[in-house]
């Protein structure tokens, strides 16, 4: 009818007349993340651009997997028969459960989809694996990179091993195209930061006798 007011147009298409400088700084970034992050896969199919080295980006793919952390960190606990062992091995399980509950959290605020070239082929995923934001390989490998530089003694060379191992890892879930760079980057840095938590709240025969009375 005549005087009525036109319906509202849908967000996406209202055009902001006064778009600020930082709201357009984060699109563009956010455009060239996807960009750059498509460009990088590489090994994203078997069609791609290096698709023949796909089945060695999927084995360091296990390499940086939950499961296989866990589950040897857990076996190395109840083999273990050293008691600063335990105690280093305790910690270290506490670590991974940490980091699997903290990426989980912020996969379901954050609520990204992977990138559009990604094949849903991953080892052993749930339900919040079908978010992209934040990296969990990347957040654990620098985790575990850190714990292991401070609380294990190796010869240099397998130092700098454990520091390639965890870059290699990181590149690689955006070369299979499971993750954009952004989702890399910050993954690294939570799992940094995951390590200080670690340190602080660190277990031991005097904080949890409970904890280390069952081995």
């Amino acid at each position: 009818p005549a005087g009525a007011a036109a319906a509202p147009l849908p967000e996406e298409d209202c055009m902001k007349l006064n778009p600020s400088f930082v709201g357009i700084a984060l699109r563009s970034l956010l455009a060239i993340d996807l960009w750059a992050s498509k460009r990088l896969g590489v090994c994203a199919g078997e069609g791609s651009a290096w698709g023949s080295a796909r089945p060695l980006m999927k084995v360091i793919e296990v390499s940086g997997h939950g499961i296989p952390w866990l589950l040897g960190t857990f076996y190395g606990l109840c083999q273990s028969d050293s008691s600063a062992a335990r105690e280093v091995l305790l910690n270290l399980l506490f670590a991974l459960l940490l980091d699997l509950v903290m990426v989980a959290v912020v996969k379901g605020l954050v609520k990204r989809p992977r990138p559009t070239h990604n094949k849903m082929d991953m080892f052993v995923t749930i339900s919040v694996d079908k978010y992209s934001f934040p990296s969990g390989h990347a957040t654990r490998a620098a985790l575990v990179c850190r714990f292991v530089l401070r609380h294990l003694v190796l010869a240099v060379p397998l130092r700098v091993l454990v520091v390639l191992w965890a870059l290699i890892v990181s590149i690689s879930r955006v070369m299979l195209g499971r993750h954009n760079m952004t989702d890399v980057l910050f993954g690294l840095l939570l799992g940094y930061a995951l390590y200080g938590v670690v340190e602080h709240c660190w277990l031991s025969p005097a904080t949890a006798p409970a904890l280390f009375a069952l081995w």
